[in-house]
């Protein structure tokens, strides 16, 4: 079991933090059709309620732009993953297709508005998670970007380095068609418990439906509590 701590200086910016974390045996394919018209009625749905300025103040979107300030990172520049496919889709685009456990996660995270980070832990070095804060001149290869600046971001690390931000996994651990073993962390800034405990179980329902798994395990973890 793979185990998340919360680090002071987490605590010190966002001492209202939930976190969640799945953990679940899968089998990966490149397509599944039936998710996909999950993430077209997503879509749609978007499309009628919000707009590229109103998306900004969901809660789940809003406080993570919030914590991104108070750790010195410009939110507009840098912007929380959940934001970027949000907004994508606002533009008139489609989310890009990539794999089944890619998409789904980019669907749960539309649908609650959490940054969430999906991984191959089997490519994790160790057994714990630390959430701490990007240093600068700190190296990170974000999927697709190239080295990242992650100075001001909030920041997993296992014993090697930084494996995920709220704005861009690492490519040292992302997930692949040969993924089996597979980690989930939700990002809850704005404190909602139930709200990240209930995307928690919806990602276990998906991977139910589509990654042949049967739902692994949840756990929580806050900057409340002792870790």
């Amino acid at each position: 079991m793979t185990e998340v701590i919360v680090s002071d200086e987490i605590r010190a910016v966002c001492p209202v933090f939930v976190g969640a974390c799945v953990e679940a045996q899968v089998l990966n394919s490149p397509y599944s059709e039936a998710l996909w018209q999950e993430i077209h009625q997503a879509e749609e749905h978007f499309r009628r309620e919000l707009t590229t300025d109103s998306l900004k103040e969901l809660p789940s979107i809003a406080a993570t732009r919030a914590i991104y300030k108070k750790c010195g990172k410009d939110p507009s520049r840098y912007r929380p993953a959940s934001e970027q496919l949000i907004r994508r889709m606002l533009q008139g685009k489609e989310l890009y297709q990539i794999d089944t456990l890619v998409d789904l996660i980019n669907l749960a995270s539309i649908t609650y508005g959490y940054s969430i980070g999906g991984f191959d832990a089997d490519k994790f070095v160790g057994c714990r998670l630390t959430l701490g804060i990007g240093r600068e001149g700190e190296p990170y290869e974000g999927i697709g970007r190239g080295q990242l600046n992650i100075a001001g971001l909030p920041v997993y690390r296992d014993e090697q380095g930084g494996v995920g931000t709220p704005t861009s996994d690492h490519e040292r651990t992302k997930m692949t068609l040969g993924t089996t073993h597979l980690v989930v962390l939700i990002n809850g800034y704005d404190g909602n418990r139930q709200r990240v405990a209930d995307n928690a179980r919806f990602i276990q329902q998906l991977l139910q439906r589509y990654a042949h798994s049967d739902g692994g395990t949840v756990a929580i973890y806050t900057a409340a509590e002792e870790n």
